[in-house]
C-alpha cells in the first residue's frame, strides 16, 4: 500500500509539471487593422512572452511579410520585463498592401532552444477605395489643370553649357594650383599597397576585436557589431557572397553546404550570427562565457576556411 502511494504521487508531481514547462514561452501575432485600404498603412506585430533564459529566434524579413505584404519601415523592437518573472519581446512592423483582395497572413517559426512554438494565422482586408465607372469598368481619370507649355530642352541645354564652363574652369584651377604651388606632377600616380589575404586581414581584425575588451566594459552591442563585420567581410573575400547586405539566415542558406563538409565549422558561425542578432535586435545580454566563445569560435571559422597558400613552384607553374 506504501508503494502505491509513493508511485501516485510521483504521477501527480509529473503531471504538474508538465503545464510549467509548456507555458515557458507564448506567442502572440496581431495586427491593428483587419480591413484598410489600398496602400493604407498598418502595424503586424509578434509578441513573445517567455522565461528570461530562454535564447528565441524570432523569424527574419527583409522586404516583405508574405504575399506581397510590404514592410515600409524598420522593425521596433520591445522588451518589457513583467511583474510574473517573464520577459515579454515584440517586434513591430509597419506594413502596406497594394493590390484588393483577401491577404492570408501564415504562421511563422519561433526557435526557442531547439524546440519550435508557431505564431497564429492572421487575414487581413484590403479595399479598392476608388469609385469604378460602371459601363467602362474603368477608374475615371482626374482631369490636369491647363497650363502653359515649358520648354525643358532649352532649359536643360543652358544647364549642360553652365556645367561644363565649370568643368574647364575647376580643371584650369586644379592644373596651375597643381604645378606652381605644390610643385608636383599634375596627374600623380599612387602605388597601392598589396592587399592582405583575407584570412590575415580577419585574423587581425579579431585580434583588435580582443584587444579593446568591449564586452568586459558591458558594450555587448558595438562588440558584436565588431565581430560580425570582421566575419562578413571575410566571407565576402573567401566565398564571394554580399554578406555585408545579407541577413544572418541568408548567410547561413548560402553557405549550407558546409552542413556536410564542415558541419563543426558551420555550426560555429551560425552560433555568431544568432547570437549577435539576439544582442543587437532583442537587446539580450550574453554571458561573459557566451561572449568569449563567440570570438573562439570566430577564430575557428577563419582558421577552418581559409584559402591553402599556393607555394612558389604553384605560382610559377600558372605564371
Amino acid at each position: 500500500m506504501k508503494f502505491l502511494s509513493k508511485n501516485i504521487f510521483c504521477i501527480l508531481f509529473l503531471f504538474t509539471l508538465l503545464p510549467a514547462q509548456a507555458q515557458r514561452i507564448t506567442i502572440d501575432a496581431q495586427i491593428d487593422s483587419t480591413i484598410i485600404w489600398i496602400g493604407e498603412q498598418t502595424h503586424l506585430s509578434f509578441t513573445v512572452s517567455q522565461m528570461p533564459d530562454l535564447h528565441v529566434a524570432f523569424p527574419l524579413f527583409s522586404d516583405t511579410i508574405h504575399g506581397g505584404l510590404e514592410i515600409i519601415g524598420r522593425v521596433n523592437i520591445d522588451t518589457v520585463h513583467l511583474p510574473s518573472g517573464f520577459l515579454q519581446v515584440q517586434h513591430r512592423y509597419l506594413t502596406t498592401f497594394f493590390e484588393d483582395s483577401l491577404l492570408y497572413i501564415p504562421s511563422f517559426p519561433f526557435v526557442a532552444d531547439g524546440d519550435t512554438t508557431w505564431s497564429r494565422s492572421l487575414a487581413l482586408r484590403v479595399v479598392q477605395p476608388f469609385e469604378i465607372d460602371i459601363e467602362s469598368g474603368a477608374v475615371a481619370d482626374i482631369k490636369p489643370l491647363f497650363g502653359l507649355p515649358f520648354y525643358w530642352g532649352r532649359i536643360i541645354r543652358i544647364i549642360l553649357w553652365i556645367l561644363l564652363i565649370w568643368a574647364v574652369l575647376g580643371l584650369i584651377l586644379y592644373v596651375l594650383f597643381r604645378k606652381y604651388i605644390q610643385k608636383k606632377p599634375v596627374f600623380a600616380i599612387e602605388k597601392t599597397e598589396p592587399k592582405l589575404p583575407p584570412h590575415i586581414e580577419a585574423l587581425n581584425g579579431l585580434n583588435k576585436v580582443k584587444d579593446e575588451k568591449m564586452w568586459q566594459q558591458g558594450r555587448m552591442k558595438e562588440y558584436y557589431t565588431e565581430l560580425t563585420d570582421v566575419i562578413r567581410v571575410y566571407i565576402e573575400r573567401v566565398f564571394e557572397i554580399n554578406a555585408m547586405e545579407m541577413t544572418s539566415e541568408e548567410i547561413l542558406d548560402t553557405l549550407r553546404y558546409m552542413r556536410r563538409e564542415k558541419k563543426e565549422t558551420y555550426e560555429k558561425l551560425q552560433n555568431i550570427l544568432r547570437t549577435s542578432d539576439l544582442v543587437k535586435f532583442a537587446k539580450w545580454q550574453p554571458l561573459p562565457d557566451e561572449s568569449e566563445k563567440s570570438l573562439k569560435d570566430a577564430f575557428v571559422f577563419v582558421e577552418k576556411t581559409k584559402p591553402e597558400e599556393k607555394t612558389e613552384t604553384e605560382e610559377k607553374t600558372e605564371n
